[in-house]
């Protein structure tokens, strides 16, 4: 375990490097009303002022050249429910800058609104597209419009056209209980979609979505094994994301690389509302009501440059209580070494402290994947 440094300055150091994702919220408006949605004002129509996007991009335009681009992710609500003048309008501000290739913009969408001239501007700008899509139509029952119909359909629609228009998209899944019983399903449709990646996100207690029963770590390890096995079987699938992250760590491991992933610092992933307040650590924590912790804000980017909003992060209070939960994980989990620790948001969520250490999100998304790995290799030893 590292020494432990003494002033919350540089034990923020330590732990975090300069953000290489910047999350915006263009609205806070969705047109669909996921049973398990965690976005507390998502039947909200507000919508982002250019200037906080002049702004942003001013802010990014200091960040120090690390020889990657910066991700501009942007988030919802839904992004394209702004429409497509007014998306363009938010993106032009960022446009000298990728250019050069200082940043990348990524929108995560659930594609229902995409149309021909959609795929056009995001052609034009280069803009990596993510769909959340939860596989075959019973597994995506739980996403549904306002007035209760099934997405299914339409998102398909949306990803007939990106691949009409040759964009790339990666597809990011919300597992749940019936997910969990049938991970072939789920891969085989998922694959099928012709994305790049796919990741999984097994559903989790946080935000407004508080009332469900998440998946536990039994079904979860059992789910990975099972998403293990298949992915060696279909070596030319899209790649699970989770499992590139643990075959990459394991790999730096048996190479004798572990210095390298040990250096690696964890993203501080300022999100920027669409009034542009600035929260930290999770970008499920905003707009999240947390007297204690002033409701996550870290300032306003109209009213305080980004740069200056970062430099006093280790003075905000859920951010050292953060670092203070990273450093019992990393004293007490034997998981530490590929976790890195707990989301923050699970932590506040689930635990009701950011000093807590392990959560449910712990559980069945890293640890029951490691001792996945390690239940199957058991028995392939002993065979």
């Amino acid at each position: 375990m590292r020494s432990r440094p003494s002033s919350w300055r540089a034990r923020y150091q330590q732990r975090f490097a300069a953000p290489q994702t910047v999350v915006v919220q263009p609205t806070t408006w969705c047109n669909l009303d996921c049973r398990y949605c965690y976005l507390p004002f998502r039947k909200l129509k507000h919508q982002m002022p250019v200037e906080v996007a002049e702004a942003l991009a001013q802010e990014v335009a200091q960040f120090g050249d690390s020889g990657h681009p910066v991700g501009i992710v942007w988030h919802g609500g839904e992004p394209l429910a702004v429409g497509q003048q007014k998306f363009e309008t938010l993106l032009s501000p960022f446009e000298g800058l990728r250019r050069v290739g200082r940043v990348h913009h990524y929108v995560q969408t659930n594609a229902t609104l995409l149309t021909e001239t959609w795929c056009e501007l995001l052609a034009a700008y280069r803009v990596r597209v993510g769909v959340s899509i939860d596989g075959p139509a019973a597994l995506n029952a739980e996403r549904v419009d306002l007035r209760g119909k099934p997405a299914f359909d339409r998102i398909l629609c949306g990803i007939a056209r990106l691949r009409e228009h040759g964009i790339p998209f990666s597809v990011i899944s919300v597992v749940g209980a019936l997910g969990m019983a049938m991970p072939e399903e789920l891969l085989e449709f998922l694959a099928s979609l012709g994305g790049h990646s796919v990741g999984f996100n097994i559903e989790e207690i946080e935000g407004v979505n508080t009332d469900r029963q998440p998946p536990t770590a039994v079904q979860a390890e059992e789910f990975w094994r099972r998403v293990l096995t298949w992915s060696r079987e279909h070596p030319g699938a899209p790649p699970a994301r989770e499992v590139e992250r643990l075959a990459e760590y394991l790999q730096l491991i048996r190479c004798g690389q572990r210095a390298e992933w040990e250096r690696r610092r964890l993203d501080p992933i300022p999100t920027v509302s669409w009034k542009g307040d600035v929260v930290l650590l999770s970008p499920e924590l905003a707009d999240t009501a947390a007297p204690e912790y002033g409701d996550f804000m870290a300032g306003n980017i109209l009213e305080q440059p980004l740069a200056e909003i970062l430099r006093g992060a280790h003075r905000l209070g859920y951010v050292r209580d953060f670092l203070t939960g990273l450093g019992r994980c990393e004293a007490e989990c034997e998981f530490f070494d590929f976790c890195r620790g707990a989301q923050a948001a699970n932590r506040f969520f689930e635990n009701g402290s950011l000093q807590s250490t392990e959560t449910n999100y712990c559980r069945v998304s890293r640890q029951a994947l490691v001792t996945a790995l390690s239940t199957l290799a058991t028995k392939e030893t002993a065979a």
